[in-house]
């Protein structure tokens, strides 16, 4: 088949006209620099000018001169036609040379696949986003991250550093730090470059003596804590190496302990248990959980988010070892009740074993306002699709009628239908933006 070049001519033409149409857009911050750019040209071209005109008065006795300006400069047209033909030639020549420089300066930093224009719109749309809290930790907070950067570059997650098992624990122990684990899994998920960079983080080893077990990030973030000398320094750093959009900021810089009192199964005997790592193991309820010291201060970072958020999210992740050792910092639940964000607690799909066996969403809030009061969430968001099968031991969080009784209740589907014990990472972002556009509205 043999193709139309008036077609191949016209679609071209149509494609250069959208792309100057989107370079023009409102809200790109390109237009300003332009005009700049423009009138900078145009003094330039006044005094080139000026300077063709004395030279102009100079030669003008000399005929031959005068015949070869008169043709060059089309004085044999009107005069309208002669600027709309040197102005066109000018913009072209303008536009032409403004976009090579761009490719030449912006090349090494452009993804495969994407154009300038994409990439700028994709930026300015997300740096405009809304400011966004997340409180929490492990997997669940990795999850909720990893689909809000598509929304919004203004992240902040605020991360428990009472874990004190594994790799973390292990470097807990033997350097002095804080646990970095939770805040490494957040700032992968942060992470703009998701190729071997981020999987290089996450990388664990196995089998090597004295490194079996250990994540490569955790000791990247260990060995910059004795680089910098401070361990949110270290953080930060990982966050600019990794290109992180948003900031991962551990609750308090203190070395608490989560302690918990529980009551055994088929018992009524209460046995009290320190140690993050070692709740889930003790297989009874959960009474109360605390820290220890219990006054620690929040780092201060994190009460300035607080404060200025647009939206505070609490959860996804484990309800007692996760969530609550965040909330239990008491001058970040005060700068927490004092914000005037939208706050929503995103209630987890599936129990945990030894943690919240049987519990319901309802189950999951009031274990919350037990521990820090009530009132505190504008919306509890509850998963409703509980069509896939769970593992073995494992039950759906459902969202009863006592749950759905509650004004604040919203249940949707955010089920990872791969992983259904897990949230989806897109489903949940994009319910919470629609959550907060619908009280917000899209405008601001």
């Amino acid at each position: 088949m043999k193709l139309n070049p008036h077609t191949n001519n016209t679609s071209r033409s149509s494609g250069a006209m959208q792309s100057l149409r989107n370079w023009l857009a409102p809200g790109l911050g390109v237009k300003r620099w332009m005009l700049i750019v423009l009138a900078g040209i145009t003094f330039l071209a006044v005094g080139l000018a000026m300077l063709l005109l004395d030279f102009y008065r100079t030669e003008s006795t000399n005929e031959t001169f005068l015949t070869v300006l008169n043709y060059a400069s089309l004085r044999f047209l009107p005069r309208v036609i002669r600027v709309l033909i040197f102005g066109g030639i000018g913009l072209g020549i303008l536009a032409y040379g403004i976009r090579g420089l761009n490719r030449a300066v912006l090349g090494p930093f452009m993804r495969p696949g994407q154009t300038i224009m994409d990439q700028i719109v994709e930026f300015r749309r997300r740096d405009r986003g809304p400011r966004i809290v997340t409180v929490g930790g492990g997997h669940g907070l990795a999850t909720l991250l990893r689909g809000l950067k598509e929304h919004t570059r203004n992240i902040t997650a605020v991360v428990t550093v009472a874990d004190d098992g594994g790799s973390s624990g292990q470097l807990r122990e033997s350097m002095g730090i804080l646990p970095p684990g939770d805040i490494r899994n957040c700032l992968a998920a942060l992470s703009n470059d998701e190729a071997l960079l981020t999987q290089l983080f996450q990388y664990r080893f196995s089998g090597a003596p004295g490194l079996d077990g250990h994540s490569f990030g955790n000791l990247f973030i260990g060995a910059l804590s004795e680089i910098t000398g401070s361990f949110e320094e270290a953080v930060a750093e990982s966050g600019r190496v990794l290109s992180v959009s948003g900031r991962v900021l551990p609750a308090t810089l203190h070395d608490v302990r989560l302690v918990a009192d529980i009551k055994l199964a088929h018992s009524a005997n209460e046995i009290r248990v320190q140690g993050e790592s070692r709740i889930p193991e003790a297989a009874g309820h959960v009474r109360r959980v605390w820290l220890e010291p219990n006054d620690a201060p929040a780092f201060p970072p994190v009460l300035k988010a607080l404060l200025t958020a647009e939206l505070i999210v609490v959860g996804p992740g484990s309800l007692y070892t996760s969530i609550l050792p965040n909330l239990l910092v008491h001058d970040l639940l005060s700068a927490l009740n004092a914000s005037r964000a939208l706050k929503v607690y995103v209630c987890n799909i599936a129990t945990q074993t030894g943690e919240t066996d049987s519990y319901t969403c309802y189950d999951h809030v009031r274990a919350l306002e037990q521990h820090i009061g009530e009132d505190l969430f504008d919306v509890i968001l509850c998963n409703d699709n509980h069509t896939p099968p769970l593992p073995t031991g494992t039950e759906w969080v459902v969202a009863d009628e006592r749950t759905l009784s509650d004004s604040r209740a919203h249940s949707t589907d955010l089920l990872d239908e791969d992983h259904p014990w897990r949230h989806d990472s897109i489903k949940l972002a994009q319910t919470l933006m629609d959550l907060y556009y619908e009280r917000t509205g899209p405008l601001r």
